[in-house]
């Protein structure tokens, strides 16, 4: 084993593992199948090397890390859906045989993605079966298909059995079956040098096929043993990486903690092998529902008509109001008070859900609104621009507060309305300066030539809002420590270096200032939005940017467009520029696909100056964690875009309040790309208007309701 391999493995597992582990992925990890599958050696559902036919736990991201002689990989998985996992997987590799260039690499970073679908659930007469691509996506080094059954003969103990396409047809090899359909399935073409990052249809389940299979035995309730026959023959590591002397794997996998899995394996009858798996459910918080403070009671009529209410009362009533919302991180804009209803407009400061933040308001104006008021008009707000206004009966309110589906009740109760006219800011609201003193980390993951790279410094951040829907922000970041300035990876780009430059950015751009704006936010008709800023818009770019979105409400998609103007800014990232400029722009179409899953298409002219589309899906749970995937295709040739074909990555969102239980709106993004090229780049601006506004309309609204008694 190779002193590098060895350090860049630990490296890879103590940093990567410490960044995704720190919250529990599900209890029926620990003990027993509990109809789940392990991680194999490639990160994805199986025993050691070979697949099996269970999934993991819905909603579950994990990231596995495997080592043997000469060969380290490196995924990231999420379980898409109960049935469907995809992964990204990034190895590194030592002697290497020719399979795509025809030399023999001294080591190699290779970066290929698979897709796991169970296609049919275990009961007491059939096994659970699945079907799987591995590196569709990709140079192709571990093409393979297959299609695999398992069954669980006791509570403790399984068997696996497939068939294997490509890779996995490496060992005792056959004519393919599926040639009784067409004799095209006999033959499997070989790839011809691209750049990698190409779907190649034309390979999947051709050629000849290969049985493989296995047994696992739950052993204790934390450790299981697995023997398993491989069909992979490793035609390009054999002989050169290591010696392949056998078929049969062995291997014991320990779970450490529900989410930690340990494992130690004999590989191929001449290798000792170790992983590490680090999982997460965004479903199972580490704090539970969350360590809010107490909510303020809903005060009965009858009880508050009994304190008596003087005319001195009354003239504070407005006052109180600001003065009890402030304090529970709501801050009160415009406020109405009526002798039958107050009318409120609510910017949420605290809370995840805007859902919350409506329920909290509730609570306090049933004991701080006179009695003689029957309904509560509550209008959540964003950057100066109203939702629709949520109408709540006082009555309700007393009636639903301890009732078993009281969150549901509720929200069939109340009445959305689109606001006609807004109400004038309450006194004191503007001028507003905020400013904040942080921490940051910067992460690159899974780059051409390291597996994580990553900056930690301090931000000095301020926001001020002189007026309704007008913003100025600015932050200033500097680099305490990290690596991120040590890529030296030159551009061969024949694009404008749009972002393939980043790395000089990254060395020279310290301190640096990511961001120096002007916003402003408007509703120019009923259902339309409004922005547009200008100033120095992200790391690489200043100019201006204007945005219009459709967004009807109660209706599962809008529709908007964003035109920019801009120059390239100075590595150094103060207030110089280059002499690039461009003007860009998209029209985008968003979905609401039901059930978490939201679908984004962008189409229009790139930084580079390419016309094309991106593709977005994105999962979102309810607590705001999101995991995302997106591919864009533009007018740039597959060779002139140059490694990777063409831009496509992931992108995960993690509520902060998610973590640490307590109530907050920050949220850490974090995007990875297999390679940054500069075909397909897009400005990146902050404050875009459909995450701006999305929150303040009934749908989003329902889906957040669950919250509104918290």
């Amino acid at each position: 084993m190779k002193r590098r391999t060895v350090y860049n493995w630990c490296r890879t597992i103590l940093s990567c593992g410490a960044l995704i582990s720190a919250t529990p992925a599900v209890p029926q990890q620990a003990g027993g199948f509990a109809g789940y599958a392990g991680y194999n050696s490639y990160g994805y559902p199986g025993m050691i090397d070979m697949p099996s036919a269970f999934s993991r736990p819905d909603g579950e991201l994990s990231y596995t890390s495997s080592h043997f002689r000469n060969q380290t990989r490196n995924t990231l998985t999420f379980q898409i859906s109960d049935r469907l996992s995809g992964s990204f997987r990034y190895a590194l590799l030592y002697d290497v045989q020719p399979y795509l260039d025809g030399v023999i690499s001294d080591y190699r970073f290779d970066r290929s993605f698979s897709v796991h679908y169970r296609l049919m659930d275990e009961d007491h007469r059939r096994p659970a079966v699945a079907i799987g691509l591995n590196d569709f996506l990709g140079t192709g080094l571990y093409s393979s298909e297959y299609v695999v059954a398992s069954k669980s003969l006791s509570p403790t103990l399984r068997v696996t059995g497939g068939i294997g396409w490509g890779r996995l047809a490496g060992v005792g090899a056959f004519r393919n079956p599926l040639s009784v359909i067409s004799d095209r399935f006999d033959t499997r073409p070989g790839r011809d040098g691209d750049n990698g990052g190409l779907v190649r249809t034309n390979n999947w389940f051709r050629g000849d096929a290969a049985f493989f299979g296995g047994i696992e035995w739950q052993a204790t309730p934390k450790l299981r043993l697995i023997a398993e026959y491989s069909s992979d023959a490793y035609p390009h590591e054999d002989g050169s990486a290591f010696d392949r002397k056998s078929p049969i794997n062995l291997g014991l996998n320990y779970a450490y903690r529900p989410h930690i899995n340990v494992g130690l394996n004999y590989l191929y009858g001449s290798e000792i092998g170790v992983m590490a798996t680090f999982g997460v459910n965004p479903k199972t918080p580490p704090a539970g529902a969350g360590q809010d403070k107490a909510p303020p009671p809903v005060v009965p009529r009858a009880d508050l008509a009994k304190l008596g209410w003087t005319p001195e009362m009354l003239d504070t009533q407005a006052e109180r109001i600001n003065a009890a919302l402030l304090n529970d991180g709501i801050r009160v804009h415009g406020l109405s008070v009526g002798q039958h209803s107050v009318t409120i407009e609510i910017e949420n400061e605290t809370y995840a859900t805007m859902a919350q933040a409506v329920g909290r308001t509730a609570r306090h104006l049933t004991g701080l609104a006179q009695p003689s008021v029957t309904h509560f008009v509550i209008v959540p707000m964003a950057a100066g621009m109203r939702g629709e206004a949520i109408t709540l009966r006082r009555a309700d309110m007393e009636r639903l507060e301890f009732k078993a589906d009281g969150s549901w009740a509720s929200y069939t109760r109340a009445r959305f309305d689109t606001v006609q006219q807004g109400l004038s800011p309450i006194s004191g609201r503007y001028p507003k300066f905020e400013w904040d003193f942080k921490p940051y980390l910067s992460p690159s993951f899974f780059d051409p030539d390291a597996p994580l790279r990553a900056d930690f410094g301090v931000e000095l951040s301020g926001k001020y809002e002189p007026a309704p829907g007008l913003i100025f922000r600015g932050t200033m970041r500097k680099k305490l420590l990290g690596n991120l300035d040590e890529s030296n990876r030159p551009s061969t780009s024949v694009l404008p270096h749009v972002r393939s430059d980043f790395n000089i950015y990254e060395r020279e751009g310290d301190p640096a200032l990511t961001e120096l704006t002007g916003a402003y936010y408007f509703k120019p008709g009923k259902e339309l939005y409004g922005r547009f800023t200008a100033g120095y818009l992200e790391q690489m770019y200043g100019g201006v940017s204007g945005e219009l979105l459709w967004k009807p409400d109660n209706r599962r998609w809008a529709l908007g467009v964003e035109v920019n103007h801009v120059r390239q800014r100075d590595f150094d990232q103060l207030f110089g520029f280059q002499d690039y400029e461009i003007t860009t722009g998209h029209v985008s179409a968003y979905f609401d696909l039901g059930k978490g899953y939201r679908g984004q298409v962008d189409a229009g002219r790139y930084l580079a100056g390419d016309w094309g589309a991106t593709l977005s899906l994105d999962r979102e749970f309810r607590n705001g964690w999101k995991v995302g995937v997106f591919a864009t295709f533009t007018d740039v040739s597959f060779d002139d875009f140059g490694e990777g074909s063409f831009d496509k990555g992931l992108r995960i969102t993690v509520p902060l309040n998610w973590v640490s239980g307590q109530p907050s709106t920050d949220q850490y993004t974090t995007t990875i790309r297999p390679v940054t090229r500069d075909g397909g780049a897009r400005l990146n601006v902050n404050g875009r208007l459909y995450d701006t506004v999305r929150g303040l309309q009934r749908e989003d609204l329902r889906d957040g309701w669950g919250r509104f008694w918290r």
